[in-house]
């Protein structure tokens, strides 16, 4: 009991410390020039079955079990959910010099840092970028 008061009483200690001296925050990603960028529409169809368009609305990738691609546009529902946005609006896919790839959602202000998520993660959502 002790040992978990020391350490909510340290970590409380290191933030205020942090915040007191106006430490400059560690843990943002680096800035990066933009190499790739693309609009695209992803809607769920079920648990795991997700289809991908272009934002003029060609078919991009229709998938059963879409995965990692799944995982993203059931986190930009909820980010749109919580924000009340209505429809389903593009995000944007936005690959940078710096090897960040990142999912934008300009309706909801939500983004996710994609590359975070391992390499198998990352190709998959890559290889949306390269489809025509």
């Amino acid at each position: 009991l002790w040992a978990m008061l020391a350490l909510a009483l340290s970590a409380l200690a290191i933030t205020a410390f942090s915040v007191l001296t106006d430490r400059p925050r560690t843990g943002k990603p680096l800035a990066g020039t933009v190499v790739a960028e693309r609009e695209l529409i992803l809607e769920g169809r079920s648990a795991q079955a997700v289809t991908v368009y272009a934002a003029d609305g060609t078919l991009i990738s229709d998938m059963d079990h879409g995965g990692f691609v799944t995982v993203i546009q059931n986190a930009i529902a909820r980010a749109r959910t919580v924000a009340r946005i209505e429809g389903n609006p593009p995000i944007k896919i936005v690959q940078y010099d710096n090897g960040r790839l990142v999912a934008e959602d300009p309706a909801s202000g939500a983004s996710i840092e994609l590359y975070a998520f391992g390499d198998d993660n990352k190709a998959a959502v890559e290889r949306l970028l390269d489809q025509p």
